[in-house]
């Protein structure tokens, strides 16, 4: 899930993604945002209408990384 609302945040563990990040222009997003980890859904791909944008390779490697850290219990 990704949010506008900053204050959901979980510090250390959610991403933030703000205009001054070189990726924010590419990702779509028109406000800062936060990439909730613990609230990613997997869905079936036929249900998604659109793809918004996208982050760069480095970010989405430190949201994997963190999720199976959690999914992980470490």
């Amino acid at each position: 899930m990704i949010s506008s609302q900053l204050y959901q945040r979980i510090p250390g563990f959610d991403e933030v993604i703000t205009p001054d990040d070189s990726d924010f222009k590419q990702s779509g997003l028109k406000l800062p945002s936060v990439i909730r980890i613990s609230r990613i859904a997997v869905v079936e791909g036929n249900i998604l209408l659109g793809k918004l944008g996208q982050i760069d390779t480095h970010r989405l490697f430190l949201i994997k990384q963190r999720l199976s850290q959690w999914l992980q219990g470490t």
